[in-house]
């Protein structure tokens, strides 16, 4: 008689593990501009009755990560309990000693991970150490939510880039700029604010030579002091910036845009903002190298076609030919819209043979 294989079971999950893995993703997100190149990575460890024992965020690069810092707060109780985490326990010395060796001389029962790290230090062995000391590991838990929220380190750890956000603020009719140039207070200070949100967590801001001649800007991000000064990014501009410009100090960079994120890359540049104008966004666009797109509305009209247009050049011939991508996100920001679009879903580009990752000690 022919035995037909059967398919492994997919993972079921406690409603504990599903509210913890929730706190996990609130504690990540609340120390996503402090951790990087290091993921942003929440963790919180349970009882059998859902009671939250300990929980913890990774620490800035060389500080506690996620796991230890729950299970610290867990102490004893963490014995026979489970720990919910959202990206796979390291399990290979960096900085800091691997997780899975804390998470096994704890004792906990069971591990919950929303998702593989595909850092190649990591990328399955730490289930497998965990698995392999009879710890009870399951994965995929709010995996989407976890990935579209570690979406810059999985891209970089897995290609050696940076993932791209494109940010354009522009009018109701598309335009980014008046016929003489001007640019400046198209959209309300909500919008501006949001703008330095996303250069917070971002690790380089970058624009073209051309928007530093006409524009001078400082691309820091404000307010950059307070009880926890924020973290300034990496200012990247194409081309050549005056020596007195007020970007500097910024690293210039030339040729190719791939070889240009391949540079940022190796500079352990996880996401990249592009704040250039219509000509630096056309280029990004054209190649197909933008991973998310954040668009500025302000409820203002140029009312006509000599304005400038928030990509320069020719653009899609025929209707057929329109680009289209998928809304990720829509809210109101002041008086202004904000629209979040991601791109067509493509396969990843894999990294040079030699030119993969190379963090320091995660």
């Amino acid at each position: 008689m022919t035995t037909v294989p059967t398919a492994p079971r997919a993972p079921t999950w406690t409603e504990a593990e599903r509210d913890a893995m929730g706190r996990a993703l609130q504690l990540a997100a609340g120390v996503r501009c402090r951790t990087s190149p290091n993921p942003w990575v929440g963790c919180a460890v349970v009882a059998p009755d859902g009671t939250v024992l300990g929980s913890g965020a990774t620490e800035p690069p060389g500080g506690t990560h996620a796991e230890v810092g729950a299970l610290r707060q867990a102490g004893e109780r963490a014995r026979g309990a489970t720990l919910v985490v959202t990206l796979e326990p390291c399990s290979h010395h960096g900085r800091t000693p691997p997780c899975t060796e804390a998470v096994v001389a704890a004792g906990v029962r069971r591990v919950v991970v929303g998702t593989l790290d595909p850092d190649p230090r990591v990328s399955g062995r730490g289930v497998a150490a965990l698995a392999a000391a009879g710890v009870d590991v399951a994965v995929g838990l709010r995996a989407e939510e976890v990935e579209e929220q570690l979406a810059p380190y999985l891209k970089h750890r897995s290609t050696g880039r940076p993932w791209v956000v494109l940010k354009l603020a522009a009018s109701l009719d598309g335009r980014i700029a008046a016929p003489d140039g001007s640019a400046a207070w198209i959209t309300g200070p909500e919008a501006r604010a949001d703008v330095h949100e996303l250069r917070a967590a971002s690790d380089a801001v970058l624009v073209g030579a051309g928007t530093v001649r006409a524009d001078d800007p400082r691309l820091t991000v404000r307010p950059a002091s307070g009880p926890e000064p924020l973290r300034q990014p990496l200012r990247v501009v194409l081309g050549a910036a005056d020596p007195g410009a007020r970007v500097q100090p910024a690293l210039s960079l030339g040729g190719e845009l791939p070889d240009v994120l391949d540079e940022l890359g190796r500079r352990q540049v996880l996401q990249v903002l592009v704040e250039g104008g219509a000509g630096v966004a056309r280029q990004f666009h054209a190649a197909g190298l933008v991973d998310r797109y954040v668009l500025y509305f302000a409820p203002a009209l140029f009312g006509g076609e000599d304005a400038v247009p928030m990509f320069a050049g020719p653009g899609a011939g025929t209707v057929a030919d329109l680009w289209r991508g998928r809304l990720v996100d829509v809210r109101r920001v002041g008086h202004d819209l904000r629209v979040e679009v991601a791109p067509p879903a493509r396969a990843p580009v894999p990294a040079e043979a030699g030119d993969g990752p190379d963090p320091e000690g995660a």
